[in-house]
């Protein structure tokens, strides 16, 4: 039975190859637990040798396996029944897709694991996404034979953790061709299998898409990760459910559609299945237009009487009311703007470097960790490595794992010295915290500018960087957290990137490392603790971290949803949020934006308020246009041309039961053909 006070947890780490590490994680992880003053054994583990993997096994307890006789032969497995007899807390269990011998007590590995938890046991085992069920057709293909060794998906939703070990296909090609993952007679043979690297990517991106599948925080409706799509009258869903899925990929949302009167749902399935949504029923009280039982952040409507009985209602969430003729757009041949495309030699990337970044959801994550030890490996190899910027932040761990490596010196202000990195010429050069603001009197504003400096000069470069920093994700890490992020950097970093490396970690084991002093200083625990650290917004951190990485891998990028967004605001200061909210959109799906106010005649707006709003536009990279007009509503439907969305923000007060219409009912009623409502926040 479980000790009070102590609830078992099964955490599975799961791989997108062999060779990814996952023998290497569990051991680490659980030496965290002993230092944390659990109980840990090792129940099963293959360390193949290796001195890394023994060193860390050798100070951990090992449970006694049992001998199994078969055809004679005799061989050693996990003993469940040593393990469950144990005063183990917390049990390391490898491979759980293995097959157990005839006589043992389940029949797969991952049998034992439930019931290691079911006894009041921890787990924390490991197995690679290829043997998942709902992966094994498409690894079969990929592989050339069949997997025998199945876990069903269920296994992982019934998990209390399922956490991505990520690496790149150039980390595990070193390790293939160094003899680390198979015997060194079937290295080319494996090379040209499982281990090509197209296979690899695509093992990835199941892997990716699987841990987002099970990671579904717990969150207010407003904040839930997903927009839903309302099919309703006689609207087509194809071209509708296209253009909704690719805004929904903008803001990193997952799609849910219902149906709600009018289309078959059989006529809809195709067009969900199509545009990689998920059908769902129609949420209650929804048909009078009443969203108070949708779990969605963000809502679209077809133009109609359902749009006008939602925009009735006070908008705590965005809504979109879409033009249901109107066919989804062709994404020109141009691709998005780039930020660091001033030359060929920049687009083409003619003798840059590569660029490695080590992508965590939180600081906390073991991104430093991981860039150190990549660096050490690098190194073993004959590989030139320096580290000329590492944030160990106290961290006892991080400070060990750098010691070896070549430092060079910062500036007196603690800053990158980029130009002793230059003159040092390294292979590859460290640098933490891409996204870090550079003080006053730099030669560049940003550090991740000094990163593409460095990159121009043929040195290749590992960092690190947290996902809130992607300042395309501001509205929604504000969202998810209540948090806005001022240390931000272009999204398309990513799309730079030659690799961008996901260091996954749960909420839990993230607020454990909190609790024991490994992120922040004793001073600042309990304050993270109830805010930025808090579960929910850690999980919800983390499915945001996949689903940017996911669209930053994705080489298919969907067209628009429209051509233009039109901004209409008033003539207050706070409106500047707007303007940022639009452009940071505007950016993700490569378009233009038009910020516009319009006065009413005698009624002409602060000078000052003007100029600070035209500032705000001009900082935008948009363009501003001030109109007098008797009638906004029916100016800025008309400054929409039939391509563009017209933009406004929803009324902050309820609507009083007699009171009058609101603005975004008169623009719609004016003849605006597409409408994004914002909700205030």
């Amino acid at each position: 039975m479980a000790e009070l006070g102590y609830e078992p947890r099964l955490t599975i780490y799961l791989a997108s190859a062999p060779g990814a590490g996952k023998t290497h994680r569990i051991l680490s992880d659980a030496a965290f637990q002993m230092q944390a003053g659990r109980r840990v054994a090792i129940g099963w583990i293959e360390t193949k040798g290796r001195p890394d993997l023994e060193e860390l096994a050798a100070n951990i307890p090992r449970i006694a396996p049992r001998r199994f006789t078969s055809a004679g032969a005799t061989f050693e497995d996990f003993d469940l029944d040593a393990a469950v007899a144990s005063d183990a807390e917390t049990i390391v269990l490898d491979e759980l897709a293995h097959a157990n011998p005839e006589g043992a007590p389940h029949a797969k590995r991952w049998q034992d694991a439930l019931a290691l938890r079911a006894a009041g046991k921890s787990v924390l085992g490991a197995f690679n996404v290829q043997h998942l069920e709902t992966v094994a057709p498409v690894a079969e293909r990929i592989i050339g034979h069949p997997i025998r060794e199945i876990v069903p998906i269920s296994f992982l939703r019934d998990a209390d953790g399922v956490i991505a070990l990520d690496v790149s296909a150039t980390v595990l090609e070193s390790r293939l061709r160094s003899g680390r993952i198979v015997r060194i007679d079937d290295v080319d043979r494996a090379a040209m299998g499982l281990f090509k690297p197209q296979n690899l990517q695509l093992l990835r991106e199941l892997l990716l898409r699987t841990v987002d599948a099970l990671t579904v925080p717990v969150m207010s409706p407003a904040k839930i990760s997903t927009a839903l799509a309302i099919v309703a009258g006689t609207v087509a869903p194809n071209p509708y459910l296209r253009r909704i899925a690719s805004l929904a990929e903008a803001l990193d949302l997952a799609l849910e559609v219902t149906v709600v009167g009018g289309t078959p749902v059989s006529d809809v399935a195709e067009a969900v299945r199509a545009a990689d949504g998920v059908m769902i029923p129609v949420p209650p009280h929804l048909p009078r237009g009443d969203l108070t039982d949708v779990r969605a952040a963000f809502v679209s409507v077809p133009a109609g009487e359902m749009a006008t009985k939602i925009l009735a209602r006070p908008i705590d969430r965005d809504v979109y009311v879409v033009d249901p003729t109107r066919l989804p757009l062709t994404r020109g041949a141009g691709g998005a703007r780039h930020p660091y495309g001033q030359s060929a030699g920049d687009r083409l990337r003619i003798g840059y470097g590569r660029l490695t970044i080590y992508l965590g959801s939180i600081a906390g994550s073991g991104k430093t960790f991981a860039m150190l030890d990549r660096a050490h490996t690098l190194m073993e190899e004959g590989s030139v490595v320096v580290a000329a910027l590492i944030e160990t932040h106290g961290r006892v761990d991080t400070a060990a794992k750098a010691a070896g490596i070549e430092m060079l010196p910062r500036l007196p202000n603690g800053e990158l010295d980029r130009d002793a990195v230059l003159r040092r010429r390294p292979g590859v050069v460290l640098i933490d915290e891409l996204a870090h603001t550079n003080a006053p009197g730099s030669t560049y504003p940003k550090r991740y500018d000094d990163v593409i400096n460095i990159l121009r000069d043929g040195i290749s470069v590992m960092t690190t960087l947290n996902v809130q920093h992607l300042e395309g994700l501001g509205d929604a890490v504000e969202r998810l957290t209540g948090m806005h992020v001022r240390e931000t950097l272009p999204d398309s970093i990513l799309e730079l990137a030659d690799d961008v490396i996901f260091i996954d970690v749960t909420p839990d084991a993230l607020r454990e490392r909190l609790r024991q002093g490994k992120i922040y200083p004793p001073e600042r625990i309990d304050a993270a603790l109830s805010n930025f650290f808090r579960a929910e917004n850690l999980a919800a951190l983390r499915e945001l971290t996949v689903r940017e990485l996911m669209r930053a891998r994705s080489e298919r990028r969907a067209a628009p949803p429209f051509s233009r967004i039109v901004l209409g605001v008033a003539a207050r200061e706070r409106d500047g949020v707007l303007i940022e909210r639009m452009a940071r959109l505007g950016a993700r799906l490569d378009i233009d934006l038009l910020v516009m106010h319009v006065a009413l005649p005698g009624r002409e707006p602060p000078a000052a308020t003007v100029e600070l709003l035209t500032r705000a536009t001009r900082a935008a990279k948009g363009k501003w246009r001030l109109e007098v007009n008797s009638d906004p509503a029916a100016a800025l439907a008309a400054a929409a041309s039939e391509l563009d969305v017209l933009v406004v923000e929803s009324p902050r007060v309820k609507q009083r039961l007699f009171g009058p219409t609101s603005f975004a009912l008169k623009v719609i009623r004016a003849g605006a053909r597409e409408l994004l409502v914002l909700a205030p926040r």
